[in-house]
This record gives C-alpha cells, sequence and structure tokens, in this order.
C-alpha cells in the first residue's frame, strides 16, 4: 500500500506519516514547502523527510494507492490538482484516521479546552493497565513513542477531537468524521473566530458533533450550552461530570484539570475500568507537554510552560497556579499568537483573563498581524482588553526577555504561555536562566 502525504510536516500530519509508516507493508511518502522541527527531526530520522521542498506533481503517480491531505495545502495545490486528475483516493487526516478504525470502539474527547490532558490521561491509564489502545493526541506523552499509533490489533481507538476544518476540501469540523461511541465535552468558550465568526455558529459545530455519537455522552455538567445539547439527544446514554473531589493524592493539579480526570474516568469506566483502579493509576499522570508542564525548579522558585491562548484557558491555568501556589509571587507571561487571539474583534475576550497574576506579561509581534493580513492591533489595544492595571504589554521579544531578567524571582511562580515560541525563545532553558539568576 502506497500513501502519499501532501503538507506532511504539519505537528499531526507527520506524526500520522509515522505511523502509516510502520504499518506492515506500508510505504509512505510526503511532500512540503517548509518543515519546522521537531517535524523535520523526527520525518529525517524515519527516512519520511522529503529530499526537497516544495510542490512536485511529478510524483503523483498512478502506483499511489491514496493522498493523505493537510490543512496547510491549498485547493490548487499542484500535487492535489494531479492526484484529482488520475482519480487517486484523497482523505483527510480525520478521513483516514476513522478509515483505519471503523471497526474498533473509538473514544473521542472534544472541548475547547481540556481535550489533550484529558486524551493523555485516558492513554496512561490504559497504557499502565495493558491495554491496546490505537491512538491521536495533539501533544507528546511520557512513555509514548509519538503523538499517532495505528494498528491491527487494538480494540479500542482514543481521539483528541478537534473542531477546526478538516481539510481545503472539507470545511466541516475535524471531529465530525469520527463517529465515537464514547465521546467527552469539556466545555465551550468561543475559539477559532476565523472559523466561526459567531459565537452560536461555535456552539452549533460542538451539536453536530454531538449527534454522530453512537453509544454515550460524557459532558460538563456546570456548561450551560453542554447542557443544552445534550437535552436534545435521544437514544444514547448521557453522563454528566464535575470536578473530581476524592482523596487520592494527584500530580497534576488545578481545577480544570481535576475536571478533565473526572470526565477521563468516566470514558475508563465504560470499557470496563473500575473507578478506584483508574485513580489508582492515574495518581502518577504528570501531564502532557507543553500542558501546565513543570520545567525549572530551584529552590523556592519554579516555572511552568503552557500551551494556553484562548480566553479559557489562560485564565483557568492562572488560576491553577495560584491555587496551587498561594504564597508566591505569580509572573504570569502570554504571548498572542493564534489567528483568534490577534483579531480586534476577539480581543475583549480577554478582560480579566490575567487579574490574578501578580505581574502579568504580554507579547504580540505587529509582523504576524500583518503577515495574517489582520486588522492592526496596539499595545494599548490589548492592554484596554484585558482590563486589569496588572498588564504590561511587549511587541519587541528582547525587550520582554530584559524586562524578564529584571525581576526579582525570589519565591515566585513564572508560567509561560504560548502555542508558539515568543519569537524564538527556548522557554525551557530561558526560565532556568531566570530562576537561577541572583536577585
Amino acid at each position: 500500500m502506497r500513501i502519499h502525504f501532501i503538507a506532511i510536516g504539519g505537528a499531526a500530519m507527520h506524526n500520522l506519516a509515522m505511523a502509516v509508516a510502520a504499518k506492515p507493508n506500508y510505504v509512505v511518502t510526503g511532500s512540503d514547502d517548509e518543515i519546522f522541527d521537531p517535524a523535520r527531526t523526527h520525518l529525517q530520522q524515519a527516512g519520511l523527510l522529503p529530499a526537497e521542498m516544495g510542490w512536485h506533481p511529478e510524483l503523483i503517480t498512478p502506483d499511489i494507492d491514496a493522498i493523505i491531505l493537510g490543512m496547510h495545502a491549498r485547493e490548487d495545490n499542484p500535487e492535489l490538482v494531479r492526484a484529482r486528475e488520475l482519480g487517486i483516493r484523497i482523505y483527510s487526516f480525520p478521513e483516514y484516521l476513522y478509515e483505519q478504525t471503523k471497526d474498533k470502539i473509538r473514544i473521542v474527547v472534544g472541548g475547547s479546552h481540556g481535550k489533550t490532558t484529558t486524551t493523555a490521561m485516558i492513554l496512561y491509564v490504559l497504557d499502565k493497565l495493558g491495554i491496546e489502545a490505537d491512538y491521536m493526541v495533539g501533544a507528546q506523552i511520557e512513555g509514548f513513542e509519538r503523538m499517532v499509533r495505528l494498528s491491527d490489533t487494538a480494540k479500542y481507538a482514543v481521539f483528541e477531537g478537534d473542531e477546526y476544518l478538516t481539510s481545503p476540501l472539507d470545511l466541516r469540523s475535524k471531529f465530525l468524521w469520527y463517529h465515537p461511541h464514547i465521546a467527552i465535552l469539556t466545555g465551550i468558550a468561543w475559539d477559532h473566530i476565523n472559523v466561526f465568526p459567531t459565537f452560536p455558529e461555535y456552539v452549533d459545530t460542538f451539536r453536530k458533533f454531538a449527534h454522530t455519537i453512537e453509544n454515550t455522552l460524557i459532558f460538563y455538567a456546570r456548561d450551560e450550552n453542554l447542557a443544552s445539547i445534550a437535552a436534545e439527544l435521544k437514544d444514547i446514554t448521557i453522563m454528566p461530570y464535575i470536578e473530581y473531589s476524592g482523596d487520592v493524592p494527584m500530580t497534576v493539579f488545578g481545577k480544570h484539570n481535576m475536571q478533565n480526570l473526572q470526565a477521563a474516568c468516566f470514558a475508563c469506566r465504560q470499557i470496563g475500568i473500575p473507578a478506584d483502579v483508574f485513580y489508582q493509576t492515574i495518581a502518577s499522570f504528570k501531564g502532557a507537554s507543553n500542558r501546565l508542564e513543570k520545567i525549572a525548579e530551584v529552590g523556592n522558585r519554579v516555572a511552568y510552560k503552557d500551551f494556553a491562548h484562548s480566553p479559557s484557558k489562560l485564565k483557568a491555568t492562572i488560576a491553577a497556579v495560584k491555587e496551587h501556589y498561594p504564597d508566591k509571587q505569580l509572573v504570569a507571561c502570554m504571548e498572542l499568537h493564534t489567528f483568534s487571539s490577534l483579531m480586534a474583534d476577539f480581543l475583549p475576550q480577554y478582560k480579566d483573563c490575567m487579574a490574578e497574576a501578580d505581574i502579568a506579561y504580554i507579547y504580540f509581534n505587529p509582523k504576524v498581524i500583518a503577515h495574517k493580513r489582520l486588522q492592526t492591533i496596539s499595545p494599548k489595544d490589548v492592554k484596554k482588553a484585558f482590563g486589569t492595571e496588572n498588564v504590561q504589554v511587549f511587541t519587541d521579544t528582547e525587550v520582554l526577555q530584559q524586562t524578564l531578567r529584571s525581576l526579582k524571582y525570589d519565591n515566585t511562580a513564572l508560567l509561560m504561555m504560548s502555542s508558539g515560541t515568543f519569537d524564538g525563545i527556548d522557554i525551557k532553558s530561558f526560565a532556568k536562566e531566570l530562576l537561577t539568576k541572583e536577585n
């Protein structure tokens, strides 16, 4: 079976390519116009890095059995055009995952926040209990070789369900492809404003997803929109949950993680794992990469890295650290990096999101806004939107770093939040530098 990936360098795409290449009798090739680390190194180590960057329609030949199309490619991509001319079967990423797991019991975790961590929790418990599962998760998990696994032997498939667009040829949400037997919805907080320009449109894609569930919906009970959606559903089991409040000590912390943990427990119960076994097993779970990940600790100083960028994620992460370290100074630094976060119309959604931090720094790069062809925003606009006096806004990464270096870190919790890198900062090394410096 020969499979060609168009836009192989994406975070999910390159992991899927490696998973497919690991299957017996599969030959994988791919292309992209640019590939950055860690994808580049991963593909090179797997022998899947394209010989040269760019699109090469001459490589699309009739002996290719299927194309897997990444979201990064455009509809007029030369390789895609050639594949369509030849009548080669074209799959999107989620469509192919479904095709490979359509005979398995599928567990899908969706929601505006917490889906990566909840998916990781389920996988962690299954792995520790020796229960084989295929999976797709949006972060690296300790003990797992990659972010995607496909096999011919697993009974279960556990997917992180993303509401973003499927592909240039399919503008529906990815998770609409999965048709889960068991689904989790962690909450709905407006995101991806470029795709869902109004909140009702955003809610509606979750409603559509809920109507694809085959057996069981597990949802956060205090989310009014989810409760409304759940009330519409017929002929499936409905299981509302709130946060875990038991007495088993956990390595992860924060109210949002206790919610994630309870959702994961409910899902595992549905496939025969008793609650007490789940809680004892999950107690050693340290979290998924970039999700409230401890990256440095020196004496009474500690630093965490988090993927938080949307308002709900930002607020929950800051609250978790503040609650866990009530006696420490909290320095919270976040980057406006995603399409939605840089849109002037979306900025008001961030009101009071960093209020609990003692020091709050926000960074954005005006060149990124210009590149995305968005309306210009100013530091004044950002500060006004966040609405609290503790906020200081930066547009120069060097100035941001200098300011962070000028702070005293005795008895401090440092929280670095971004889906990017603050324009080239090695966040783990930088955090360690800050915590080890003399006051």
